[in-house]
């Protein structure tokens, strides 16, 4: 059964259990973290996947699926909920051969949904991840590789040579075409590393997502797999090279990093005024926010529903948290429905979902500039009893 045709939809991955990511994601899906104030991270390439005029997204689920399913839902925060586009989220599932199941890699989840792709016959497939945080007008990237004449085309960024071997390191001709990538190597040749962005052509793309799950030796994976097999099989690549912000959020500190360069006059994520890079989100209706007369705020993000009447410096506040009388935040993203009790203090932290820090009670601590910082963290509904002391870098 074939619907509309498309001439590209997108295919996003959004199953990654996030385990550096420790006590957050002991019971949430990576991609279903919250972030900044009144976000979660899969908000981000859906948003811009609306924003470029991409309006049918396959959303791979499978680690602790149930809440980001929820969050989901059928896609009206962002507009993907008309006759003609979709936001349809695709689990696992059963089938009648036998290479049905959990999704084994990248590669693997995209092949087990090769029915759904086929269902719009598209011209191209964009492929992305559901855990980084960027805003990225994906039109640009597809009508590049159409200009190109390439079979895939890959998102890459200048990275620092000291940081090359964490990332895939694409090696290019002077026009951009890739003639070698290195998985994670040991001594980079250059400095492109790829985003984990791929548009490909999709009849190419079906073809070697057929034979590479017939291989098995393969780790059905994008980086380690299809695209060198496609380098090997002579097709033609390209790297569309992006100069915005992007963060891979994977760890405590990049999270915590990410939240941090949100604030200030010139921050340096910017998500503020610009209509053609608007976050969507699924939010509650709840109350504006309230600042007490005694509170004191600095360079902050207040999310609606929130109660302050403590001290709250460099830090971002969720939807419908409470901030009590004496209590001080610093430096510390505070997700949803936290409640800090009067006279708590909390620095360099980061405070899951529904967690409590009672009075008198103390969570990380400051550091100078120079020195490394290590953020603390309490997991989702932890409650911290009074007086008590969660050092820095303590998870609790």
């Amino acid at each position: 059964m074939y619907f509309q045709k498309k001439r590209c939809i997108a295919m996003l991955l959004a199953g990654g259990q996030g385990s550096r990511l420790k006590v957050l994601t002991e019971n949430t899906a990576k991609p279903a973290v919250p972030f900044g104030g009144k976000y979660r991270i899969i908000d981000f390439p859906l948003s811009n996947c609306v924003n470029s005029g991409i309006d049918t997204v396959g959303i791979l689920t499978q680690y602790q699926p149930l809440e980001l399913n929820e969050y989901i839902g059928n896609g009206q925060p962002w507009g993907l909920n008309k006759s003609h586009c979709c936001a349809q989220v695709l689990p696992p599932y059963e089938r009648n051969d036998k290479k049905s199941g959990w999704y084994k890699g990248t590669a693997n989840a995209i092949y087990q949904n090769i029915a759904f792709i086929e269902r719009y016959n598209p011209d191209y497939v964009v492929v992305l991840s559901g855990d980084h945080i960027y805003t990225m007008d994906y039109a640009e990237m597809v009508d590049f590789h159409a200009r190109s004449g390439a079979a895939c085309t890959i998102a890459v960024r200048d990275v620092p040579l000291s940081e090359a071997s964490r990332f895939g390191i694409l090696n290019t001709n002077p026009d951009g075409s890739i003639y070698e990538f290195e998985e994670k190597p040991a001594q980079p040749k250059s400095t492109n590393a790829s985003m984990g962005i791929y548009v490909f052509n999709w009849p190419v793309l079906r073809e070697f997502l057929i034979a590479d799950e017939e291989d098995p030796n393969s780790s059905n994976d994008f980086g380690k797999n299809i695209i060198p097999n496609l380098l090997n099989a002579g097709h033609k690549l390209m790297a569309f090279t992006f100069n915005g912000y992007w963060k891979d959020v994977g760890t405590i500190l990049s999270l915590w990093e990410a939240n941090m360069e949100l604030l200030g006059k010139n921050p340096e994520f910017n998500i503020r005024g610009d209509e053609n890079t608007k976050v969507f989100a699924r939010n509650n209706a709840l109350p504006s926010s309230y600042i007490d007369e005694n509170a004191t705020t600095v360079n902050c993000f207040i999310a609606e529903g929130s109660s302050v009447y403590g001290t709250v410096r460099h830090s971002i506040i969720s939807t419908g948290c409470i901030i009590g009388e004496d209590a001080l935040v610093e430096d510390s993203v505070v997700m949803p429905g936290v409640v800090i009790e009067p006279g708590a203090i909390v620095r360099h932290a980061i405070l899951g979902e529904n967690s409590k820090v009672c009075r008198g009670a103390v969570v990380g601590g400051t550091y100078t500039a120079d020195e490394e910082k290590k953020i603390s963290v309490t997991g989702k509904d932890t409650v911290l009893q009074a007086n008590t002391v969660l050092l820095p870098g303590e998870m609790m």
